[in-house]
This record gives structure tokens, sequence and C-alpha cells, in this order.
């Protein structure tokens, strides 16, 4: 193929409305001059990036609607909102599996060009850090302290599976793919340069492990825990087998 005449065609700049409204000529240009490239896979780690900081502000942007719509109680709509962000979070997480495809020698010349980036600074990851504690402040305001209830009490004591708990239950779907996100996240890196490295910063890469085990809501995984246990006080932490005399 006439790789120069595809290049030109990638480049998008027709002047068709489509074109216009989406701007592809800027979009499309956001990435390295395919001379430029260190190596074939680097366009690829590009776009990735970029894509998965678009989500992140798409992300971020419903979660703001999020938090207006659970101040006014307006649980078909938080439900239906959490519902896009969570399809967004797992395209997020599909993502990654296209940097699999990479060999680690071709990752580590791309390193080259990352200077002493991080995915710690991400804009989109980093808003998203801050957001979700403000989320629990809303519904702890609006959906449990207005009604006198607790986490216990919609989950357990009380539990009727209303709209508190149904916006609970959003919130550890969040936060649980938040959680596997950053899980595969750690396995790229596991199979890109391996654990026993050193970041870009300096620091062991290992101890990003720690950032794996971040949770949103603690609240929603303790009552998890405390009803397991009192369920196990009052029937038996250990059972007899269902075949035994």
């Amino acid at each position: 193929m006439d790789r120069e005449r595809f290049y030109a065609m990638m480049e998008g700049q027709t002047g068709l409305d489509y074109e216009l409204y989406l701007d592809t000529a800027t979009l499309l240009s956001l990435q390295k001059p395919f001379d430029a490239l260190c190596n074939q896979d680097e366009l690829q780690f590009q776009i990735v990036h970029q894509v998965e900081e678009l989500w992140m502000k798409l992300i971020a942007y419903t979660l703001l609607d999020i938090d207006d719509y659970m101040a006014q109680k307006n649980t078909n709509r938080v439900r239906t909102l959490f519902n896009r962000v969570h399809q967004l979070q797992d395209l997020m997480l599909q993502q990654l599996a296209l940097l699999e495809t990479m060999s680690p020698r071709e990752y580590q010349q791309i390193r080259l060009a990352l200077g002493n980036g991080s995915g710690q600074e991400s804009p989109g990851f980093r808003v998203l850090l801050r957001m979700a504690p403000l989320l629990w402040e809303t519904f702890q305001t609006h959906y449990l302290d207005a009604d006198g209830k607790t986490v216990e009490s919609i989950y357990d004591s009380a539990y009727s599976h209303d709209d508190a708990y149904v916006v609970a239950e959003c919130l550890a779907e969040f936060d649980s793919r938040f959680q596997h996100f950053g899980y595969r996240h750690m396995q790229l890196i596991a199979r890109s340069i391996g654990f026993g490295a050193k970041s870009l910063k300096g620091r062991s890469v290992d101890l990003l492990k720690e950032g794996v085990k971040r949770q949103f809501y603690p609240q929603l995984w303790a009552i998890r825990n405390t009803m397991t246990g009192q369920w196990g006080q009052a029937h038996g932490q250990v059972r007899d087998a269902l075949g035994a005399a």
C-alpha cells in the first residue's frame, strides 16, 4: 500500500460538516507525527491513554450530574447515570488489553519519550479521586441523615431495598470497578516492566500496589463484613457439610 497516501487520509481534513463538528483535524493531530514515532506501537500507546482521559472526563462530568440528582433524591436519574458511568469504566478496563499487545522491549523504547511521567499524574484520575468522597457526603446528607437512616439499617436491620439502598449499591459498583481498573493496571505494569523495577520517578513500582487497596466507600464494604460475622455468630462459623450424617 502507498503509506504516504493513506497517512494523508488519516489526517481527516476534508472540511465536511462531520469533521468540523468533531474537530477531527485537531483530534487527529494530537498524536505524534508518524515519522516521529519511536516504534510502531507508540501511536497505540498515545491513543489508548488519550482515550482513557476522555472517558474519565465524561465520567467526571456525569458524576457532577449524579451529585445534583442525589441532592434532589431523584433516584431513577441517579441510577441511570451511574449505569452510564459503570459502562464507561468497563470501556476503560477493556482498553488496557490493547496495551498488552506490546512487547516489553517495545514499551522500554516508549518509556524513553515519557520523561518522568506517571499515570498518577493523569488529570482524569486525579479529579476522580477528589470527587468520589464528595459523592459520599451528598449521599450521607440526603439519603441517610435526612431520613434518620444508617448504612447498617438500609442493608440489614431495616432492609427494604429502598432508594437509599439502590444508590448505595450504585456507589459500591463504582468503587468496585475503580478497584478492578487499578488491579488490571497493576497486571499491565507487571507484564510491561515487572514489579521489581523502578518507576520513572525512581520509586519502586511495587509501592503502587498500595493504590489497588484504595476504597472510596469503606462503609459499604465494612457492613458486609459485619453482617457475615453476625451470621456466623448466630449459625456457626463452620457448618456441617450437607452430606454429613
